[in-house]
């Protein structure tokens, strides 16, 4: 029997299997980001800038 041909066979299969579940982490992690991102309003941004302005104008 020929046996070489099997083995590159299970060895495409396998970097496939794994390619799969790398692009699906890096959809997850993606959509992860950018729910976060969405979670932070610029009026929060805005306040947190002027309370360390506000602090450092105590260091002046």
């Amino acid at each position: 029997m020929d046996e070489t041909g099997q083995a590159s066979a299970e060895l495409i299969l396998l970097f496939g299997g794994i390619m799969v579940v790398v692009l699906l982490a890096i959809y997850m992690y993606n959509n992860y980001m950018g729910d976060l991102s969405s979670e932070i309003s610029s009026k929060e941004v805005n306040e947190f800038n002027n309370q360390l302005k506000t602090l450092g104008n105590y260091f002046k």
